[in-house]
């Protein structure tokens, strides 16, 4: 009787339709459960013929969306175990890396990198492919050492790297499509620290002289740009404190200068919510995010894109770019430019492919962003682009699966673990299944 009946505590109340972080989305249900328990998650699988997981609502696009039933596991929020020995930690699909960072420092631990909000879930951000920088850092599903979810049939299912080889490359970025995440076991290191310094204005041709020592000038490194004056009117140099030696800090980065206070990418905007700067060393949960956990990043009244370009055409894709600026400047707060390293993750826009990003964070006016989107697509086209998965983008289904050779792979696994479409929405049906 227990597996047949849904616990009064996950009962659906009517509310009000959500939306999404930044308000350019309002989901299509208000049928939205909030389960404590994996079991309750699995009652709620067996009950439902469709179903949708909804993480921390930081996706720009529908990828998340659903017209009949959601599922929120943001009560499985805990730190499950931790393996001091083998170096992994396993937590709920529902806790924050805002929430997991403090916890692992003061045990002695660390991640390998963050994102730039620390607001996000670690389950969201794994199966989408969220990411940080850094040359030789994977993004932040790279870090996945095990995964278990709820599939189509209530049944639980768990994945490892050792036992499970490709099904497990297959699932770590799963869009959403295979199942209900639940828990994830992490890789984890010893705790460190980690500055960060701030140069302004890198002009375009110091970056095209200098392109892989810049890039790879700290442990993380972001580029923020406006394309309007051919430069980078920030370059955020994460670097890793090392114990006993002492940092020497340049005054002049290849012709930037160090700031001289704390800045927010957006040069007008206050820093007060970002992370400490000016070389002040901190624990790496406060120094690797831009933004600072306790602290709203924005109103959020935003729009963002991004585009992964396989790191060999770097240089050449931003100065395509830069031939948009007079018709990107008048929608753009900033762009972003950061380095990912390859992986072995099937839908992973960095598989088998070192890459760098070119993020947009747009004013929140759609009807002229769209357009845009089309005309920065047609610039990229010659770089082979491929989009955040979790952002917003207009390439065809067909040019989208071309760009992944494991897509047809991928469909007969969703087939296998989902065969009647249980955790498909129009998004995957669109993009993947088309």
């Amino acid at each position: 009787m227990a597996g047949s009946v849904i616990s009064p505590m996950i009962s659906w109340q009517p509310h009000e339709r959500l939306k999404n972080w930044a308000g350019n989305i309002e989901y299509s249900t208000d049928k939205i459960f909030y389960p404590k328990t994996v079991e309750e998650i699995q009652q709620l699988v067996k009950k439902y013929s469709k179903l949708k997981t909804l993480g921390t609502r930081h996706c720009f696009n529908r990828i998340a969306d659903s017209v009949d039933q959601m599922v929120a596991p943001k009560n499985l929020d805990q730190v499950i175990a931790l393996d001091e020995k083998r170096l992994q930690v396993t937590v709920g699909a529902g806790i924050k890396y805002g929430q997991l960072g403090p916890w692992l420092h003061e045990k002695g631990f660390a991640l390998h990198n963050l994102a730039s909000l620390p607001h996000i879930s670690v389950a969201g951000a794994c199966t989408t492919a969220t990411h940080g920088s850094g040359v030789h850092n994977g993004n932040l599903s790279t870090a996945v050492h095990a995964i278990e979810m709820v599939t189509a049939d209530g049944q639980i299912v768990q994945l490892s790297k050792e036992k499970d080889g490709e099904n497990f490359h297959a699932a770590v970025v799963g869009l959403g499509a295979l199942g209900v995440i639940t828990q994830l076991t992490l890789d984890i290191q010893p705790t460190y620290q980690v500055r960060q310094d701030v140069y302004e204005n890198l002009s375009f041709d110091q970056l095209k002289n200098h392109f892989d020592e810049i890039l790879s000038a700290g442990y993380s490194v972001s580029l923020f740009t406006d394309w309007q004056n051919q430069n980078c009117s920030e370059v955020w140099i994460k670097s890793k404190v090392e114990p006993g030696k002492e940092f020497a800090f340049k005054e002049d980065f290849f012709g930037a200068k160090r700031a001289t206070k704390n800045v927010h990418p957006i040069i007008t905007l206050s820093a007060e919510n970002c992370t400490e700067q000016m070389g002040v060393p901190g624990p790496w949960y406060d120094r690797l995010p831009h933004f600072r956990m306790g602290f709203t990043p924005s109103s959020g009244k935003e729009l963002q894109a991004e585009y992964f370009i396989p790191y060999r055409h770097g240089m050449e894709a931003m100065l395509a770019i830069g031939r948009l600026a007079e018709q990107v400047g008048p929608q753009l707060f900033i762009s972003e430019i950061r380095t990912i390293a390859a992986d072995d993750l099937w839908m992973s826009p960095c598989y088998k492919e070192p890459c760098m990003t070119i993020h947009f964070t747009w004013k929140q006016n759609w009807e002229e962003v769209s357009k845009l989107l089309l005309i920065v697509e047609k610039e990229l086209e010659p770089f082979n682009p491929k989009p955040h998965w979790g952002k917003l983008f207009s390439i065809p289904p067909k040019k989208l699966h071309a760009k992944y050779e494991k897509m047809e792979d991928f469909k007969k696994l969703i087939n296998h673990y989902d065969p009647k479409g249980k955790f498909r929405n129009k998004f995957l049906d669109e993009n993947i299944f088309m």
